[in-house]
């Protein structure tokens, strides 16, 4: 791919595949464990780059739970209603659109199940069978960048608010409702971002509600601003390692009636699992 080379690496290579957001690594098997080396730079790259990505890894399920489990335990669904479904392992998760979905899963920029009390850490979504002619691309966005991106009169002025996190308009009764602060610090890298999700959230905790409703307005529209974006085009066997807690993610909807199929691993957060 085309990108920059970060130095700094020894067992793996990263390359950088925007100024902004994400990086390729290379040089790296995952269909067997890691060494103690290749796990260390792996961690640093995820933390810098907050979305991962890997070509030709022809993974089964066991390998997909061990990469994960590098990070933390492997977690459960939040929500009552779902587009994914169980594979044969509860732990992994199905994902398959073709000709017959009435629906793809995760068609609008977000962050994965903010409605939960402890959010997941990150997913790990592998992808073996892609649109022919492309199709089916992954944006992913900054939540870093969009909150560097804030005068530092609107930056003081987000600081202490919250947004509730409501679950039950995406996947209905019975999911959690949360509220949560909406400028955090990373607890790895000490950055500080976004933690917005415009489907889930539709007002602003803390200021008149005509306010909240024209704040969350806003903000969902700032957090999709392309510089803040990179979008990673699919190819058979490849996966995407994304970090829940410092970005947002769009899967396009582009490629009716061909198929798209994988697989996706999540990652249980921490409690806390930022610090506001």
């Amino acid at each position: 791919m085309h990108g920059t080379l970060v130095e700094g690496y020894k067992a793996i290579t990263v390359t950088r595949c925007s100024p902004t957001i994400g990086a390729e690594i290379g040089s790296i098997d995952l269909t067997r464990p890691l060494t103690d080396i290749e796990l260390s730079e792996l961690k640093r790259a995820f933390t810098e780059n907050m979305v991962i990505f890997f070509r030709d890894q022809k993974i089964s399920f066991e390998d997909h739970v061990r990469l994960a489990e590098y990070f933390g335990s492997t977690g459960t669904h939040a929500g009552k209603k779902t587009h994914s479904s169980v594979s044969h392992d509860p732990r992994v998760r199905k994902f398959h659109f073709d000709e017959k979905s009435d629906g793809i899963s995760g068609n609008a920029f977000h962050t994965d199940q903010s409605c939960a009390p402890i959010p997941p850490l990150g997913s790990i979504l592998y992808m073996h069978t892609i649109p022919p002619n492309g199709g089916g691309d992954t944006v992913f966005a900054s939540m870093y960048a969009a909150y560097d991106a804030l005068s530092d009169r609107m930056k003081a002025y987000l600081e202490g608010l919250t947004a509730l996190h409501d679950g039950v308009l995406i996947f209905g009764d019975g999911t959690p409702r949360t509220a949560h602060p909406l400028v955090v610090r990373h607890p790895e890298s000490g950055r500080k971002g976004l933690y917005f999700n415009a489907g889930a959230c539709r007002w602003i905790n803390g200021v008149p509600k005509a306010e909240g409703i024209a704040l969350a307005r806003w903000l969902g529209e700032h957090c999709r601003t392309p510089e803040f974006q990179f979008r990673f085009r699919w190819e058979p066997h490849s996966i995407a390692f994304w970090d829940n807690r410092c970005c947002h993610h769009y899967a396009t909807n582009d490629y009716w009636p061909h198929t798209r199929s994988g697989y996706r691993v999540q990652i249980e957060g921490t409690a806390p699992p930022m610090a506001a």
